[in-house]
C-alpha cells in the first residue's frame, strides 16, 4: 500500500514539473508565432462568395425582378 503513496508523489512531483516548464516556456515566448507575420503580406486574401441559394432568395424576394 506504501507504494501507491511514493508512486502518488513522484506522478505529482513530474506533473508539477511539467507545469512549471510550460509556464516558464509561455512566459518566455517559446510560442510565439514570429513566422507567420511576416509571410502574411504575400497571400492574397481570399474572396468571399454568397452560396447559390442565397442570390436564388434574393432573386425571388425582389418585386422589380419580374420574369
Amino acid at each position: 500500500m506504501s507504494v501507491i503513496y511514493v508512486l502518488l508523489v513522484i506522478s505529482l512531483t513530474v506533473a508539477i514539473g511539467f507545469f512549471i516548464a510550460f509556464i516558464v516556456s509561455v512566459r518566455t515566448g517559446q510560442y510565439d508565432d514570429s513566422y507567420t507575420p511576416s509571410v502574411r503580406m504575400l497571400f492574397e486574401d481570399e474572396i468571399v462568395k454568397e452560396p447559390a441559394a442565397s442570390e436564388s432568395k434574393e432573386k425571388s424576394n425582389n418585386p422589380s425582378n419580374k420574369n
